[in-house]
């Protein structure tokens, strides 16, 4: 009679716990490393006079304080009040004008996820639209998001859009590239002999959709949704910027680049914002496959 020795697991619980530390260890290490480069190249400028050392050749990037302020200048700036009559820091006016950039990209990306999957099914359920449509959304990305933002905008203003309406159509044209080709990709994804199965049960076409694809396409589209999300705050930006919505993170960036000489920690403050709202977007999405794939043994990277 032989026994078997069962090796102790760590609770779910306990496990989530421990990535998220890992996590959250990574994350400091990683701005830790930027924000040390930055201070070394700024030591190393200010010690080299700006110049390779035995050559005249300037650095590929001035280290003065106008170019490259000191990290610890900028976060010192980020709780300083953003106007001399405001009690608001600039840390809270960033966030402030982040969630509102942020619910403008939360629609785009609900627009662009919903055309991006029904492409994706449409060019599953026929060869030749399939064909026909492919060559089209890969062209549809090299048209630049600069030139084709002002011209949604305007359309816009011409018929019913509201410019906060418009700014999502933009983050929603970026957004449903990855989510078709992706989702085309994941669709044809089960084996033949799943297929074959379902054949046999008579399932209809809706309910192998449903049953089989969709499930078998989840390590397509969740990558494809973290990619979207973070593109869908690109064009929410942009389209900011072309519009001149006021209240988003994109006013704020061109604002300040505007004021840059004056208040060159602001400028870097309001990029910094934009970075980690699409962090912050990035991490939701993973966060929302982890829920929805507890318990099979599979996790978002």
């Amino acid at each position: 009679m032989t026994s078997a020795t069962v090796q102790p697991t760590a609770p779910a619980g306990q496990s989530a716990v421990l990535r998220g530390v890992k996590q959250g260890a990574s994350i400091l290490l990683a701005v830790a490393t930027l924000v040390g480069l930055w201070e070394g190249y700024k030591a190393f400028g200010s010690w080299s006079g700006g110049t390779w050392p035995g050559t005249t050749r300037d650095l590929p990037v001035p280290s003065d304080n106008l170019n490259m302020p000191h990290s610890y200048d900028i976060v010192k700036q980020l709780f300083e009040p953003v106007t001399r009559r405001a009690d608001d820091t600039l840390l809270v006016f960033l966030f402030k004008s982040a969630w509102f950039t942020f619910k403008e990209a939360l629609l785009g990306f609900v627009i662009g996820t919903v055309i991006g999957l029904g492409l994706a099914v449409a060019m599953l359920r026929s060869n030749w639209l399939e064909r026909g449509l492919v060559p089209w959304i890969n062209v549809s990305q090299t048209i630049p998001l600069i030139a084709l933002a002002p011209l949604v905008v305007t359309w816009g203003k011409s018929t019913f859009l509201s410019e906060t309406q418009s700014v999502a159509i933009i983050a929603a044209y970026l957004t449903f590239f990855p989510v078709a080709v992706n989702g085309l990709a994941g669709l044809k994804s089960p084996d033949s002999e799943a297929l074959e199965l379902m054949r046999s049960y008579a399932s209809p076409w809706s309910k192998t959709l449903f049953k089989l694809r969709f499930p078998a396409a989840r390590p397509y589209l969740f990558p494809a949704f973290r990619l979207a999300a973070a593109l869908s705050i690109v064009g929410t930006i942009v389209g900011e910027i072309s519009a001149g919505v006021q209240g988003g993170i994109g006013r704020v960036v061109l604002d300040y680049a505007g004021k840059y000489s004056t208040g060159p920690e602001r400028l870097y403050g309001s990029i910094l914002a934009a970075a980690a709202l699409g962090l912050f977007v990035f991490g939701l999405i993973t966060l929302v496959e982890r829920v929805l794939t507890r318990g099979q043994g599979v996790s978002g990277t």
